[in-house]
């Protein structure tokens, strides 16, 4: 995709107004919102609030610390980050109207003065040099088809030393990824790559790479237990689809569909930026 073409994918006009609505609807006091009352929408990748957490213990985060979420998205992530461990976080996303509702959110939950939200490309990043301690990306990197620039960018901001997290969806060997999905409604613009190619580009841009876990197994689970959720309880009133606009159940099935029968695979990988 071009940069305007992520963001008319990914905008709504009226976001912010649907997920404070979905809150309400579910009895929750805006008046007073807690920061893990968000927890069930904000966090717009696969298993959640769970994958978000595995992802912050990966680079052991201080108070001291600044960290970069590259595809910030409405913020979720940072807030998790921010509020567990103290650290200071900034946030770029393309997608203006994430912009925008990442910073409403943080003011609401009172998180604003712990996390900067910018406007901007994961391939041109408006950071110095090594500023930031660590980084990561979580679901980013699929619409992106130059992950050179993407993956040297994240090398260029880190401090010698500095962790990268990558939380992505790769290729599997289950035939053709099912669209729509939640990246992309037709996949003339997905951009997944294998694991072993993620991994070469990671290298190939400086990272040494610390480790890698294939999570399928786990987001199997957790798409089993979502299922068996909405047979008990019927559907949430809370939820990433909120953030997924048209299509978002047909979007939804394609990503369980996709995962179940390895058409993708999520993968995370922890890299380090040498000394």
């Amino acid at each position: 995709m071009t940069d305007n073409e992520v963001e008319r994918h990914y905008s709504q006009g009226d976001l912010y107004r649907g997920i404070t609505d979905a809150l309400a609807a579910a009895g929750v006091d805006l008046a007073n919102l807690e920061p893990e009352e968000l927890d069930p929408v904000e966090h717009f990748h696969g298993r959640g609030l769970a994958a978000t957490a595995d992802l912050a213990a990966s680079l052991a985060p201080a108070p001291e610390h600044e960290i970069l979420d590259i595809g910030s998205g409405i913020g979720g992530p940072a807030r998790y980050f921010a509020r567990t461990y103290g650290c200071r976080m900034v946030g770029i996303d393309l997608t203006a109207e994430f912009c925008d509702v990442a910073r409403r959110l943080n003011a609401a939950v009172g998180l604003a003065d712990k996390i900067s939200i910018e406007w901007g490309s994961a391939t041109d990043l408006p950071f110095a040099d090594g500023r930031f301690d660590a980084a990561y990306s979580q679901n980013v990197s699929m619409n992106i088809a130059d992950k050179t620039t993407l993956f040297g960018e994240a090398y260029r901001v880190l401090r010698p030393g500095g962790s990268f997290a990558l939380s992505e969806l790769a290729l599997g060997d289950g035939g053709d990824v099912i669209y729509p999905a939640p990246w992309s409604s037709d996949g003339v613009h997905s951009h997944l790559l294998s694991e072993q190619q993620t991994v070469d580009a990671l290298r190939g841009a400086g990272f040494d790479v610390v480790s890698i876990q294939d999570n399928s197994d786990a987001v199997r689970q957790f798409f089993e237990e979502q299922k068996e959720a909405v047979r008990r309880d019927g559907p949430p009133k809370l939820g990433n689809f909120i953030l997924m606009g048209d299509n978002a159940k047909e979007k939804a099935r394609n990503a369980a569909r996709n995962q179940m029968e390895g058409r993708t695979r999520p993968i995370e990988i922890l890299c380090r930026r040498g000394l």
